[in-house]
């Protein structure tokens, strides 16, 4: 009897944080257009994964405080296991995406979906979305409000923590 492994297929939600204000205001400010701010995620298995100031979170699709998603990526799929997925997540939400390591620029959502998505698949998410903070602090308002900006931890409100980890160093 030949045993066929199973695939599940892995989605990647993104969210417009500004809810279409970057895209009027970024010619203004930045002198360049942006699209959005965008918060990303990975769904997998029913539900959907992101990180935040809080460490790794997961609730149903679409089911935190930013309601549906504005464009939903198909990845591909996983023959990874959820078993061996969530202890994964959980390696990651004690080391790597722990609460305190987040960094609106540097380290974030969208940082944690990259990683994730070439785990689970061995695709990149898109590039407009990993680009957008060197495109932000390539202008000179954006590196005036840095030290604003960085001080921001984004949570959307809705999730269920994997690893609360937070405020350790």
């Amino acid at each position: 009897m030949e045993q066929r492994n199973s695939t599940y297929p892995v989605k990647l939600y993104i969210y417009d944080l500004s809810k279409g204000m970057a895209r009027q205001l970024s010619p203004i400010m930045l002198g360049k257009q942006l699209d959005g701010i965008w918060h990303t995620s990975i769904v997998v298995y029913g539900d959907e994964f992101f990180f935040g100031g809080e460490g790794i979170s997961s609730c149903p699709p679409g089911g935190t405080m930013l309601g549906p998603p504005n464009t939903v990526v198909d990845l591909g799929n996983t023959e990874v296991t959820e078993e061996i997925f969530m202890e994964y997540l959980s390696s990651l939400g004690e080391s790597t995406y722990r609460g305190d390591r987040y960094r609106l620029f540097e380290h974030n959502c969208n940082t944690f979906s990259n990683e994730v998505g070439q785990f689970l698949t061995g695709r990149k998410i898109p590039a407009y979305i990993t680009d957008l903070p060197s495109e932000v602090l390539s202008t000179p308002f954006g590196q005036a409000l840095r030290p604003i900006l960085d001080s921001i931890h984004i949570q959307p409100p809705g999730g269920n923590i994997i690893n609360g980890h937070q405020g350790q160093s």
